[in-house]
């Protein structure tokens, strides 16, 4: 992903610096292109560690609302632009399952949706039967016929309807198959050709009370000024060290960069006051990124702001950053995520 990653970056960061011109516009082409390329490897990917079954939910018991609450927001915008009504019909339901993974399932379901449906809306709700949750997306596409419905699963297929409606390779059902199977649910479809589909995902109901979860990092609708933020970026890839100078550098950022583990202890003597942001990557040789983020808070005897940036996406380092107050950005990175993540930075307090 290094190399992919590296390719983003200074794509971004291109875009940035070319203001209102048609380069600018030939940059941003070349990043959504290069954005395509990263959702078709981090599928493979994923269809291949869900085949291993290296997978392994988180369990956490949460309100099912707040989650279809990001699902609907994560999608407003695309079904608004096709003029399509995304809508949800509200939950006090409870559930003890994988949060992530939920949602990417859903997110999937919610995706076909939009890309399927010419006109009219999107419906996501939840049904109780007995012991058991129905979570429902009900949407008034083009449908599926009945001789068809045992071939959306597989891989790379696509009907010849949803062809001439959308782009796409035929892998998001396939994902959500596999990741059901992963959290023992089971997904069920009905439809009509020409009249629209609903896709269910059937799951128990938890009785024990949901935790109280921390809030994902908010999109901020006005970004704010990184100017003058000093940020020490590790990365043993000198492509994605250099790209990511650029991105941070074109949105006024102050950045200083080590290729190797080694030289932080002379980063440190030679700096008297603590980087604002530490973006490290999690394998560097000897050492890993979140070694270092303690090494540098040790010797400044201060909680450095730090993030992994890294391509390695187990539950176990998710675990180890979170105990370490250390957020997580995966490779390839989304350049608008990790501008909110240092925007959300500048919030909280730090070293002062």
């Amino acid at each position: 992903m290094q190399p992919l990653n590296a390719a983003r970056l200074y794509a971004s960061a291109l875009t940035e610096q070319l203001g209102d011109s048609h380069q600018r516009s030939l940059a941003a082409s070349l990043d959504s292109s290069l954005e395509a390329v990263e959702s078709i490897f981090n599928t493979l990917l994923d269809i291949s560690r869900l085949d291993a079954g290296a997978v392994k939910p988180a369990i956490s018991v949460f309100a099912l609302n707040t989650l279809l609450e990001q699902v609907i927001g994560d999608f407003l915008p695309a079904a608004r632009q096709k003029g399509l009504e995304l809508k949800l019909v509200e939950s006090s339901a409870i559930v003890a399952t994988d949060r992530n993974l939920l949602r990417r399932l859903l997110q999937n379901l919610v995706s076909n949706a939009i890309k399927y449906c010419k006109s009219g809306k999107i419906l996501v709700g939840v049904r109780r039967r007995g012991q058991m949750l129905e979570v429902q997306v009900l949407d008034t596409g083009i449908g599926i016929a009945r001789s068809k419905l045992d071939i959306i699963f597989r891989e790379f297929s696509r009907l010849s309807e949803g062809m001439k409606e959308s782009d796409g390779l035929g892998l998001g059902l396939s994902i959500v198959e596999r990741i059901a199977k992963t959290l023992d649910m089971s997904v069920e479809v009905r439809s009509s050709l020409g009249k629209g589909s609903v896709f269910s995902v059937q799951m128990p109901v938890s009785k024990t009370k949901a935790s109280t979860l921390a809030d994902e990092i908010p999109a901020l609708r006005h970004p704010r000024s990184l100017d003058g933020l000093a940020i020490l970026c590790i990365d043993d890839d000198e492509h994605s060290l250099c790209a990511m100078k650029a991105l941070l550098q074109s949105w006024g950022c102050k950045v200083d960069m080590l290729n190797h583990c080694g030289a932080l202890s002379s980063f440190c003597q030679n700096h008297t006051a603590p980087p604002d942001v530490i973006l490290a990557d999690y394998n560097l040789g000897d050492a890993t990124g979140l070694d270092l983020v303690e090494y540098a808070r040790s010797h400044y005897d201060c909680q450095i702001r730090a993030a992994l940036v890294t391509a390695e996406r187990s539950n176990q380092l998710r675990d180890d950053a979170m105990s370490a107050n250390v957020s997580i950005i995966n490779k390839p990175v989304k350049p608008a995520a990790l501008r909110a993540l240092l925007s959300h930075f500048q919030l909280t307090d730090s070293c002062g």
